[in-house]
């Protein structure tokens, strides 16, 4: 299990492309769209995305984007992945995907029961699955509003392709977020700012560490599941404490689940490994 991948969206200084690559995320988004206090020019973009160090992957946030928006900005700006944040059809993302050849993430609106089999639509022709929280009708933006959804409504569930969390999403509550949904991806943009279009670098570290916290939580979760498993089929007589497997007689540990394990004590490994990930 990887750890987890954040994006942090509306990017519109240097220095906030700066800060995300000093706190770990994997994705920088710049926002084309005129009526988001986070838009930027093609120029402007072009700047930060040519700032951006290796390996911070740019994503380009348009919405119901004609081709000749496309062309202006990827032929100007070298971005790793187009965000689609409107009301494109599966057609149009398939098309957009086929025509550019980058890949296409497609944010979904959630917000009731109603709203899921779309995630399914979509995923069918996307790279990637945008999971964020429906606009309020009448809103002037079709994401990046502080609002969060139901998270018990996709917990648990799966899609053809990845997908990434977003909508109201916090250093505060991404933990918990990452927790009840299983996501290995989270948005964010404006949890945190401290004024509308204005990245706190504070707060973008504090996310970012949140969220790999939370990660390394379900890694050690998914990990003694797992050890406890591998034990069971061996057969009778084999027994697991969920970091070894052993047989009553047996004075060797054997390796289970995901991780190698040292010829020691239970209550000495259970110690140092909790200690070192955090997780309990």
């Amino acid at each position: 299990m990887d750890d987890i991948r954040v994006k942090i969206c509306g990017l519109t200084r240097p220095e906030d492309m700066d800060a995300v690559a000093r706190a770990g995320a994997r994705y920088a988004g710049l926002v084309f769209f005129a009526r988001s206090p986070r838009c930027v020019s093609v120029a402007e973009a072009r700047a930060l995305a040519l700032a951006a160090p290796v390996g911070l992957a740019k994503v380009g946030l348009v919405v119901d984007p004609e081709d000749a928006l496309l062309d202006e900005i990827l032929e100007a700006v070298p971005l790793d992945m187009v965000q689609l944040h409107g009301r494109e059809s599966v057609a149009r993302v398939a098309e957009i995907r086929a025509r550019y050849g980058l890949p296409v993430m497609k944010a979904v609106g959630v917000a009731s029961e109603a709203d899921l089999p779309a995630l399914l639509e979509y995923g069918r022709v996307a790279d990637q699955l945008l999971v964020d929280a429906k606009a309020p009708k009448g809103a002037a933006l079709p994401g990046g509003n502080g609002l969060a959804f139901d998270w018990r409504l996709i917990a648990g569930r799966r899609w053809p392709c990845p997908w990434m969390l977003a909508g109201g999403l916090t250093p505060e509550t991404v933990g918990r977020a990452v927790a009840m949904t299983g996501a290995r991806q989270v948005d964010v943009s404006s949890g945190v700012e401290s004024a509308p279009g204005v990245k706190d670098p504070e707060r973008i570290a504090a996310f970012v560490k949140a969220a790999l916290a939370a990660g390394a939580k379900a890694r050690c979760r998914a990990s003694r599941q797992g050890a406890r498993r591998g034990c069971a089929g061996r057969g009778f007589g084999w027994r697991c404490d969920g970091l070894r497997c052993f047989t009553a007689g047996d004075a060797g540990r054997q390796r289970c689940g995901f991780r190698s394990v040292m010829r020691q004590s239970t209550a000495t490994r259970r110690r140092s490994r909790w200690r070192r990930t955090g997780c309990g």
